[in-house]
């Protein structure tokens, strides 16, 4: 980079930064005007994005999430779609995130089309592809047959091809059943002994609960039109089995389930689905937090390689402090247990040196300085 294209730039300005600065200059073809206008609001937001060494980030972070959340609403829901399902908001949905709860209380998928898919003919048809269908859908009757011990299930007017899925998913599930069709009446018996009565009865209810066609798990669907993207929201998560459709678009596509997403796509993918869900959270209920405060907490959660909770059992109970780990929760606990290990507090922590009366290793807390005096 010459010295001429250096002017303008602020001492502070990383080396990379200025490199992506005067590449995006050459591929826009800004002029000079328009390059010193571009310098000029990098130069402002990184300051403004930067802050003091020794700021104690954490509890700064802290505060700024925990604040505006006490103005949150206690127990929010709300109802989507014409299906009725109860979406949790607010803060209970803030609780999940930060908790790691592995499975939410509503849990939904926003998936997206792929461009040649992207219609309301087509969105309609894979939401219904998609929606899960129990055996107990297309059933007109069940009766159990006591005396020659098997059941017998009337189905409703369908297709041969439902009537052939719905056999072969019940051979599947077992092969001790022996299972027999003539019209729309089926059969179920053992191949190997006679069930009893509490045997019918349990059979009973584990067919009737059987998925017969869909993606289990996917409870309900709607279609939704958003901007120039037709939508479909699911209620129910099966994340694993949604991206093997190649009619959706996997890159624009997600779930709430931060601990599925994990297990699917990776931790990176689930830190960015708590950044995401923290902040649409926060939007909801008209709250403005700045950005870096939840990229700093879905860090903590999620360095280490897997979704840790913002805890006792988690990032809180896991402090190298034992002062720290001691004044959060379970004090004895912590103190006996660290007792009988022989652990040291090095009082490095801020908690720690606050319980002792001691500067606290932050701001002008972090150095010390010293002084030659003269011979004077």
């Amino acid at each position: 980079m010459s010295k001429k294209s250096q002017q303008n730039y602020s001492d502070d300005l990383p080396k990379k930064l200025r490199e992506d600065i005067e590449n995006v200059c050459k591929e826009m073809r800004l002029n000079k005007t328009q390059r010193e206008k571009l310098i000029t609001v990098v130069n402002r937001e990184y300051m403004n994005s930067s802050f003091e060494p020794g700021e104690a980030v954490g509890i700064i972070s802290a505060q700024s999430i925990s604040e505006p959340a006490t103005q949150m609403t206690m127990r929010t829901f709300h109802f989507a779609g014409s299906v009725g399902v109860r979406v949790t908001l607010g803060l209970p949905r803030l609780i999940e995130i930060f908790d790691a709860k592995k499975v939410p209380s509503t849990t939904m998928m926003t998936l997206y089309l792929k461009r040649e898919h992207n219609t309301k003919k087509q969105s309609e048809s894979i939401a219904e592809e998609i929606t899960e269908k129990r055996l107990r859908n297309f059933v007109n009757a069940v009766s159990l047959d006591l005396t020659n011990k098997r059941i017998k299930i009337k189905l409703k007017k369908i297709k041969k091809t439902q009537k052939e899925e719905i056999v072969s998913k019940i051979k599947k599930r077992s092969k001790v059943y022996k299972v027999g069709l003539r019209g729309n009446t089926l059969t179920i018996e053992s191949r190997e002994k006679k069930w009893s009565i509490k045997d019918l009865q349990k059979l009973k209810k584990k067919l009737l609960d059987l998925c017969v066609t869909g993606v289990l798990g996917i409870k309900s669907t709607i279609v939704l039109k958003e901007g120039n993207d037709w939508v479909i929201k699911t209620f129910g998560s099966n994340f694993l089995k949604i991206i093997n459709f190649n009619e959706i678009d996997v890159m624009r596509s997600y779930t709430n389930n931060i601990l599925e997403l994990s297990q699917v796509l990776g931790i990176e993918a689930a830190r960015n689905a708590i950044i995401r869900e923290t902040k649409s959270t926060m939007q909801q209920q008209g709250l403005d937090i700045d950005d870096r405060h939840i990229i700093l907490v879905a860090d903590i959660m999620t360095f280490s390689g897997e979704i840790r909770p913002i805890g006792r059992y988690g990032v809180a109970g896991m402090k190298p402090s034992v002062l720290t780990r001691a004044g959060f929760e379970e004090t004895i606990k912590h103190l006996i247990r660290a007792s009988v290990r022989q652990e040291e507090d090095n009082f490095n922590a801020i908690f720690d040196n606050v319980m002792v009366n001691q500067q606290v290793p932050v701001g002008t807390g972090m150095f010390e300085l010293i002084a030659r005096l003269g011979e004077d």
